[in-house]
């Protein structure tokens, strides 16, 4: 019998569903390499590697069978092969443009232990879907709004969530879809570098973001009184700001989230919220010229940078922080503690922190591999982000988990049942 790959799922999954890998038709006990290959919409190559050896049946089950050393991880790691994969350019981060479209997974088995590779014995294609059949992808252009909302089948009304992302800037869909496979209303929304929206971060208004939520509270598939947010990085302080300034908020998630005001001056109305000051002397930059920014961001606790610090004791939701404490962008946790302390000294229900540790900046959906440095658009050169590969993948299947558990209670008033059937 030929060696043959089994995946579970076998033809698709979701990009956060777990697979199950076995290569059956070994020799007793032979000695293979398995390969995982994944192309971006850039064509940039990720791969990983591990080295394995086939039960006295000549069966390889990733689930039973741990990986010796030599390769891209070791030990018992069943989904080893997706979150160890890694750019073969420098620098380059996985994100996901166009969610209508899958990520094509390759796998290949390989003679031996070798380096290079011996002969090939058998390979399979998987593809990685973003969108559960019959989830709905609606452009929105209404007003200054700039967005893209995902809506689950059927004409129920839906807990609904605004869904921010960083200073990168742009329109990514991709986590605001995936959770909308579980049955949210997610609304992914531009707020700047994107279309007719300022080209730079200079400048915020939070009347744009009412717009979104009045948008979402008003749509007749968004099941009220309120709906949540989910912000990672700069998203998370603009959810912050929204959830103190803004009615109709109930449960706001923030991911690696400063409680200070960052990168931008910020408006309301009359209000005006300064920047956090920074001091760029304060970069350390590592032989290979990648540098790590955690220490550039003054205290916003301290004299004039107390302005920064968003009055998040006017909210009227739960929060919940979830943090990487390996966080190499800026200090996450100690934000997630300060705001903690904040709502708390005003009389506010005390905020649901999770901390990860080994876990870095980029929280991601699960199996997103860990982008250990990438170019940071305002420092104008690759920063580190932090973490350890396995730590971070593991932090990024729980978070996954506590986001939508948390969005369930507070929107629907019930805890989660989440299903994987495509």
């Amino acid at each position: 019998m030929a060696p043959s790959i089994r995946i579970s799922p076998a033809a698709r999954s979701l990009f956060d569903q777990p697979l199950a890998i076995a290569v059956r038709g070994l020799g007793p006990r032979q000695q293979v390499t398995l390969r995982s290959s994944l192309r971006d919409e850039t064509g940039e190559l990720f791969q990983a590697c591990a080295r394995y050896q086939a039960g006295d049946d000549g069966e390889l089950d990733l689930a039973r069978c741990p990986a010796l050393p030599g390769g891209s991880f070791s030990g018992l790691e069943p989904m080893g092969l997706l979150w160890a994969l890694q750019p073969q350019k420098p620098f380059w981060r996985l994100v996901k443009r166009d969610v209508q479209r899958p990520f094509l997974l390759q796998l290949e088995v390989f003679e031996g232990h070798g380096d290079p590779p011996g002969r090939l014995l058998a390979q399979a294609q998987h593809e990685r879907r973003f969108l559960r059949d019959g989830v709905r992808r609606v452009p929105v252009r209404e007003g200054r709004i700039r967005a893209t909302l995902f809506l689950p089948p059927g004409n129920d009304p839906f807990p609904g969530i605004i869904d921010l992302y960083g200073t990168g800037g742009g329109l990514p869909e991709y986590r605001a879809c995936l959770l909308a496979n579980y049955g949210f209303a997610v609304l992914a929304l531009a707020f700047y570098s994107y279309e007719d929206l300022p080209k730079e971060m200079k400048e915020f208004h939070l009347e744009y973001f009412e717009e979104a939520v009045n948008y979402m509270l008003q749509h007749t598939q968004v099941k009220g009184p309120g709906i949540g947010l989910l912000g990672i990085s700069k998203g998370g302080d603009l959810c912050i700001s929204m959830a103190s300034f803004l009615k109709g908020i109930l449960a706001t998630v923030l991911i690696n989230s400063s409680v200070a005001n960052v990168g931008a001056v910020l408006r309301y109305k009359d209000i005006t919220i300064p920047p956090l000051g920074g001091n760029a002397k304060r970069i350390k930059v590592n032989k290979s010229g990648i540098a790590d920014i955690v220490d550039i961001l003054n205290n916003p606790l301290e004299g004039p940078d107390r302005q920064s610090f968003i009055p998040l004791e006017k909210a009227e939701c739960r929060f919940l922080f979830i943090v990487g404490q390996d966080d190499r962008n800026w200090k996450s946790e100690f934000f997630a503690v300060e705001g903690s302390k904040r709502l708390q000294a005003y009389g506010k229900e005390k905020p649901k922190i999770v901390c990860y540790p080994g876990a870095g900046h980029y929280i991601e959906p699960p199996f997103f591999p860990m982008c250990a440095a990438s170019m940071h658009l305002l420092v104008g050169k690759p920063v580190v982000w932090g973490g350890e590969p396995k730590a971070h993948c593991e932090a990024q299947i729980d978070a996954w988990q506590q986001i939508q558990a948390f969005f369930h209670k507070h929107l629907m008033g019930k805890p989660s049942g989440t299903s994987h059937k495509l």
